[in-house]
């Protein structure tokens, strides 16, 4: 707001001159050779959606060779994925984010929250990074609602079995991702049915 106040009093007392105006100036060579390059990364984030909502680790394996331990973890979320029942509620479009990062936002419906008793709707973005055509990382982050850790740390404490047996290596190595969130949704019924569960 300073620099608006010194532009006006400027601008008062005829310091300020209009510049005439120009049309707009074409794009550099740099920009020009960047927007294909962007439209196709973009392309290549909607196909990688698309492979991971499949539920079929066949598609989206190709589009993880280049990701290291983060596609192991993306293939391993596939999996619960399709174990936790997730239904696409709303996808947006793919949009570009920071250079050579592309943000997929999906809101879907699925079996965890719903044992919850909640009907919120949880949006998972995948941050997708390129180098080049390339895909070398994918993050994902969600907003997920605080009673969702709450019911996760329940589990943890009071059902080892769950996590000793189908959550075991749980979003790492484990081998029955979709098992495990078949016993998450069972556990978070349970602790929804339960005295610690809030008011």
């Amino acid at each position: 707001m300073k620099h608006h106040h010194i532009f006006a009093s400027l601008l008062a007392i005829g310091l300020v001159a209009c510049e005439p105006a120009t049309e707009d100036q074409p794009p550099s060579v740099e920009a020009a050779e960047e927007a294909p390059l962007a439209a196709e990364q973009l392309e290549i984030a909607e196909q990688m959606i698309d492979a991971f909502y499949s539920f079929d680790p066949e598609l989206l394996s190709p589009f993880l060779t280049e990701v290291g331990d983060e596609g192991s973890r993306l293939l391993w979320y596939q999996g619960w994925a399709e174990g936790g029942n997730y239904k696409i509620v709303s996808r947006a479009p793919c949009a570009l984010g920071e250079a050579d990062k592309i943000n997929c936002p999906i809101t879907v419906e699925d079996d965890p929250v719903l044992a919850l008793g909640s009907d919120f709707k949880v949006t998972d973005t995948f941050t997708i990074s390129f180098d080049g055509t390339t895909i070398v990382s994918v993050e994902t982050s969600s907003n997920d609602q605080p009673i969702y850790y709450q019911a996760s740390a329940w589990v943890r404490e009071n059902l080892p079995e769950v996590m000793e047996g189908p959550c075991k290596g749980f979003f790492a190595d484990g081998e029955t991702p979709g098992d495990c969130a078949r016993a998450m949704a069972d556990g978070y019924a349970q602790f929804a049915a339960s005295e610690d569960f809030p008011e």
